[in-house]
């Protein structure tokens, strides 16, 4: 599936969400309110009824619980007057796009207003977003720290007293070798913050390798093996066996990230950052299949998530 598979076979409303009501309920229509499966079936409107002729298209009714639903309900796309082949639109770009697309550029391709755009492709990232992770990395996991956002300043109040504004906002992130990335915004970068997120993210049998940042020190009694490489000696990699002891793959994480951030999104306000990054973990982790199946893998991501604007988002974790 590409751009134009997507124009020429998802033009109408009825092809799209019988695309989307078959990735969602492969064998056959669950009911989103009470969880029952085979046992809806759909509306249609019936001549003698008045009333049954204003029926919407692809709505559903359970026979157990009988309340009425359409395949939008429980999913991203719920409340949302956007259609779906719009939708659909959508999810591929941002999906196909290594470095991410602005709000500005969805709503020029896809004629929606820019508020509409920048609300959809937040949705989307919540649909990229893999939380709770149930399994922990293994093998081994290359720890490194970086900043995006503004420039350092440095200025004084109003006592005359110099003061630091500290603008960039920090992340972590831990790769995997031939596996996943997982990347956070936390508040400091401190011994404490490093040392939980590993904890948290790695399996205690796992090679660990990091640079020489003090913060990292004693990381030896919460993982199987921690490798430093000194950068600060300009050492950017050695080899110990056959292994290879370097941060360079997470560093080729943070070039794409920083590309995106920098030269596509150019401003990312601190409570929406972690949506951002789900975006690049995802993209990132599913970077040994197609864009097709990129986008498809991202659409069955939209069940059970639901963002509104009204719905309080932490600054740090993302979470709703």
């Amino acid at each position: 599936m590409n751009l134009s598979d997507l124009a020429k076979d998802f033009s109408s409303e009825d092809a799209a969400r019988e695309f989307i009501e078959k990735l969602r309920w492969p064998e056959g229509v669950v009911c989103p309110h009470c969880g029952v499966q085979g046992e809806a079936y759909r509306l249609a409107p019936k001549a003698e009824s008045k009333k049954g002729t204003h029926v919407r298209p692809g709505v559903w009714k359970c026979k157990g619980c009988r309340k009425q639903f359409t395949v939008r309900v429980g999913t991203i796309f719920e409340d949302s007057h956007i259609p779906l082949a719009t939708w659909l639109r959508a999810i591929h770009l941002l999906c196909s796009s290594k470095k991410g697309m602005s709000a500005h550029q969805l709503h020029r391709m896809l004629g929606v207003t820019y508020k509409s755009a920048w609300f959809m492709a937040h949705r989307i990232r919540y649909a990229m977003s893999q939380e709770p992770l149930s399994s922990k990395l293994k093998g081994t996991v290359e720890v490194d720290e970086t900043y995006v956002g503004g420039k350092e300043k440095f200025g004084r109040m109003g006592t005359g007293v110099k003061h630091h504004y500290q603008k960039k906002a920090p992340i972590v992130a831990l790769v995997e070798r031939g596996g996943n990335v997982r990347s956070f915004h936390t508040e400091k970068v401190t011994g404490k913050t490093l040392r939980q997120v590993i904890v948290d993210n790695v399996e205690p049998t796992t090679h660990v390798m990091t640079d020489d940042h003090p913060a990292y020190g004693g990381l030896r009694k919460h993982v199987g093996k921690h490798s430093v490489i000194r950068h600060s000696w300009k050492v950017y990699a050695r080899k110990e066996k056959d292994v290879v002891i370097s941060t360079n793959t997470i560093e080729g994480y943070f070039s794409i990230l920083k590309r995106g951030i920098n030269g596509v999104y150019h401003h990312v306000g601190k409570q929406h950052l972690r949506r951002y990054l789900s975006e690049f973990d995802f993209r990132y982790n599913s970077r040994n299949i197609t864009d097709g199946e990129r986008s498809i893998l991202a659409i069955r991501g939209t069940e059970g998530k639901h963002l509104t604007y009204k719905k309080p988002v932490h600054p740090l974790t993302g979470t709703v």
